[in-house]
């Protein structure tokens, strides 16, 4: 596709995995193509489910089983990527909890990967910290209709 529309915004749907395991932490990855710690995160295939996506990328990137618990979110978010690359995700997001797997970075999408307790996060973007904070609040987050686009703007304070 890219080499039809260049780096040019493209539209592309994506789903990630807020994942805790059974001591309440949360499940995170350093981006190989950043460096930045992140939520396991991925594209939905075609014909594939946001949910068997967002299950897939945890297993691709960590190592780990998990299973959905909820619907944690819903939103749009620009991103630019290192070569120059501009795509917009429609992103749904996933309460998730850990059921099996052994924790291991695939060394290409993800460099390392570990659980983190709340309280001792390493930094996370604005997207991952609404996401999480969505995913530990319980509630189901959307960005309210004519409203804000920046998540700083609109997130809860869970965290």
């Amino acid at each position: 596709m890219r080499s039809s529309v260049g780096q040019e915004l493209i539209l592309l749907p994506g789903a990630t995995a807020v994942v805790f395991d059974g001591g309440g932490r949360v499940l995170l990855l350093r981006r190989g193509d950043n460096g930045q710690w992140s939520l396991p995160a991925g594209m939905v295939d075609p014909g594939e489910q946001p949910s068997d996506a967002a299950l897939r990328e945890v297993l691709e990137e960590t190592g780990i089983v998990a299973e959905i618990l909820a619907v944690a979110g819903v939103a749009t978010h620009p991103v630019v990527y290192p070569n120059g690359d501009r795509c917009e995700y429609l992103n749904i997001w996933f309460r998730c909890r850990a059921v099996g797997g052994v924790l291991a970075a695939d060394g290409d999408e993800s460099l390392d990967v570990g659980w983190f307790a709340l309280d001792a996060l390493p930094p996370l973007d604005e997207w991952g910290q609404l996401r999480l904070s969505t995913a530990v609040s319980g509630q189901v987050w959307f960005q309210p209709a004519g409203g804000a686009v920046h998540p700083a703007l609109t997130r809860p304070d869970s965290l």
